[in-house]
């Protein structure tokens, strides 16, 4: 149901002019069956997208830093086992289901755009981005595949100059969210459904599509197209990687790798240990 739903969402905001514009911004011939499909956190962008997102919506004072200390618990997780757990996804859906209950659409669109510009557009892998803007040169629409909120997905791939994002979507009514999803996470199995799913409406030849990834997690959506990339992957994707003859790209050098990896698990720690100190503070006083 999720992938579905995502699918459905996604050729919802499609532009209805089907135009592929290349690098110069010059429309280029549709290649019509031809498709690339790129994961978000660690792939396209450093870190995670919900992650940065929450960040900022902290800092507006959105919700209190109890969640926040959550979603940094999350992302130290994540940074130290390498791999999204069902627990820690239903956590953190949990989570953010809980702080946009009642809130319009509208409101996070437009906070999500800020956002954009305040903690994620220098966070982009110029390398990735460069992949992505082959296929576009190529006449291929370009597609974000991602766990986080379809909303956040849309504003990162307009904002890149791609075709549009398969996110996961959560239900909304009179244009406000309920707290609820539609169907579950974008996450592993479902990323697969949801591209198979776009194929099927859009007419696309899975054999003749690509899709980069750096998790283990997705696997599942590697497997469905013709040409799988493995892009800053971790050490169980790169191993499988390597067993089926996938290409491997790694735009982490060993600078960047240290910066990415142990301060981002020591700041996260930080934020989370502090966070919960003064929780623990509060509650003894």
């Amino acid at each position: 149901m999720a992938g579905e739903a995502a699918a459905a969402a996604a050729v919802a905001n499609l532009d209805p002019t089907l135009e592929v514009r290349d690098t110069s911004g010059a429309v280029v011939p549709l290649d019509l069956t031809a498709a690339a499909f790129f994961d978000v956190d660690n792939t396209m962008m450093m870190g995670a997208s919900i992650f940065h997102f929450a960040r900022g919506l902290a800092s507006r004072k959105f919700f209190d830093s109890s969640m926040l200390a959550g979603f940094a618990w999350q992302q130290v997780k994540f940074r130290l086992g390498g791999r999204e757990t069902p627990e820690g996804m239903r956590n953190s859906r949990e989570s953010a289901l809980s702080f946009v209950a009642g809130r319009s659409v509208s409101e996070i669109v437009e906070l999500g755009e800020e956002i954009y510009d305040e903690l994620m557009v220098d966070r982009i892998w110029p390398g990735t981005k460069a992949l992505a803007n082959m296929h576009l040169d190529a006449g291929q629409r370009v597609w974000l595949v991602t766990a986080t909120p379809v909303e956040l997905a849309l504003i990162i791939a307009r904002r890149l100059g791609l075709t549009g994002a398969l996110g996961t979507v959560a239900e909304s009514e009179n244009g406000l969210y309920t707290g609820r999803l539609v169907g579950e996470v974008l996450h592993g199995p479902a990323k697969a459904h949801a591209v198979r799913s776009l194929a099927a409406r859009e007419g696309l030849n899975l054999r003749r599509c690509s899709a980069y990834s750096d998790s283990v997690n997705d696997v599942p959506m590697l497997s469905v197209v013709g040409t799988a990339v493995a892009v800053n992957p971790d050490s169980e994707l790169r191993d499988i990687a390597r067993q089926r003859g996938w290409e491997i790209r790694d735009f982490r050098t060993g600078r960047k790798a240290a910066k990415i990896g142990v301060p981002s698990v020591l700041g996260a720690g930080a934020v989370a240990g502090a966070v919960a100190a003064g929780l623990a503070y509060r509650r003894r006083a």
